[in-house]
């Protein structure tokens, strides 16, 4: 099975994937990595040649191939889930987890980073809070599984997805070499 990972831009889905993968020993896959392999540049870069639209174009390809993997973790771009179809594939070819953060939260994370083309604006913290305010309903939608991430540490994100995903029947618990018998 495939795990996404969705929420808006600085949530944690790479850190959080990365090490969500290694913990499940499935491969990492990160939408926006491959998008920038495909471009042959960064993505900022074709944000500001091309647009939004021609960027959301080529999202959505990658999204539906790699919603296909067999297995993995899959992090999204912060915006896959504005077109319907990305929604609709991922949350029926993977199990979804939203990682919920708050617009302040971001802010305090992303405040210094120049390589996010949606952040690149005046008021970073107005534009996340109206970032939150439309694709908060659309990462709902779409997830199985909402994490608030708050404060805790990346390994303790992972635990409580697992946890979840354990709960739910996704992946099978860990087994406990103490109560296997010899």
């Amino acid at each position: 099975m495939t795990i996404s990972l969705v929420g808006l831009p600085g949530s944690g889905k790479t850190t959080v994937g990365r090490q969500l993968s290694r913990r499940l020993r499935v491969p990492f896959l990160d939408s926006d990595t491959l998008i920038e392999q495909q471009l042959g540049c960064s993505i900022r870069e074709f944000f500001e040649r091309e647009g939004e639209a021609r960027f959301r174009d080529i999202e959505a390809s990658v999204i539906d191939e790699l919603s296909q993997a067999p297995e993995g973790v899959l992090s999204t771009g912060g915006g896959a889930v504005l077109r319907p179809e990305n929604r609709a594939h991922l949350r029926q070819r993977t199990k979804v987890v939203y990682l919920n953060s708050s617009p302040d939260d971001l802010f305090r994370r992303l405040r210094h980073d120049k390589n996010r083309p949606l952040l690149q604006v005046a008021d970073p913290l107005g534009r996340l809070r109206d970032l939150h305010a439309q694709r908060d309903p659309l990462y709902r939608e779409t997830a199985h599984i909402r994490v608030e991430t708050g404060r805790p540490s990346v390994a303790s994100l992972v635990n409580m997805i697992l946890m979840q995903l354990e709960l739910d029947g996704s992946v099978a618990a860990p087994s406990n070499p103490l109560n296997s018998e010899a």
